[in-house]
């Protein structure tokens, strides 16, 4: 049987993308999902916020028990411009939804898991922490570089508990955030042309499926590994170097 039967999940962007795919696929399989979101009807919580996160694992625990799965999926693509012209606010906010929140949700239920002595944390990440800088991406690319770390170190800091904590990069996906990035960088002209040279082959290809992001976190959670940056199978793009061995589960 599979481990998602019975347990009790908390996925984070819940309300659109991969958030909500997987989210759905969890529930499918048996799995008891709280679904969060900062526009979710019920559990609506913005997760940069440590007062709101504090009330929501309080919630969670109350009226389901312990969570012994977590799917960060919430995450913002944030300003698109040079370092000078940023906005500052909004590359704060970007930092803090794509890798405070994490670190806040991670905190909040990893001590439910150990007890348990079982637990599966999965982060979503991007490619684009991997790839070489550029001009107009800092603050993405930094909060998902800093997710990585962030995973990193909580994995080793939970090796041989039962637990594990991974990051995914879920593909190249046709989704709002690629419309966003799109419709920004058509605005920007020829500095932003990377990007909108990719917008225009994920229009063309179509983008990875929604579905191989879900699988592989179904995956993640029937197995062992830990602390690695995890890819799925046959993406359009040939996968990026992280650190170690990247290893499929």
């Amino acid at each position: 049987m599979s481990a998602i039967e019975g347990a009790v999940a908390v996925v984070t962007g819940a309300s659109r993308g991969v958030g909500k795919e997987v989210a759905e696929a969890l529930v499918t399989r048996g799995a008891e999902v709280i679904s969060v979101a900062r526009t979710a009807d019920r559990f609506r919580v913005d997760v940069c916020n440590p007062k709101q996160v504090s009330e929501l694992a309080k919630q969670v625990e109350v009226e389901f028990g312990p969570p012994t799965i977590l799917v960060n999926a919430a995450g913002i693509f944030g300003p698109l411009g040079r370092f000078r012209d940023n906005d500052p606010a909004a590359w704060v906010e970007t930092v803090m939804v794509d890798a405070i929140g994490p670190y806040l949700t991670c905190r909040a239920f990893l001590g439910g898991m150990l007890e348990a002595g079982w637990g599966r944390i999965v982060n979503v990440t991007s490619a684009a922490s991997l790839h070489p800088p550029g001009p107009i991406a800092s603050a993405y690319a930094t909060a998902k570089a800093a997710l990585n770390q962030l995973t990193r170190h909580l994995a080793a800091d939970i090796e041989g508990t039962g637990v594990t904590a991974n990051v995914i990069h879920p593909g190249d996906l046709r989704t709002a955030m690629w419309a966003e990035i799109r419709d920004e960088a058509e605005h920007l002209g020829e500095v932003a042309m990377p990007l909108a040279r990719w917008a225009a082959w994920v229009d063309e290809t179509g983008g990875d499926p929604p579905a191989k992001a879900v699988e592989l976190v179904l995956r993640i959670i029937d197995s062992d590994v830990n602390g690695e940056f995890l890819w799925i199978d046959e993406p359009l793009r040939a996968p990026i170097p992280s650190w170690g061995d990247v290893l499929q589960p």
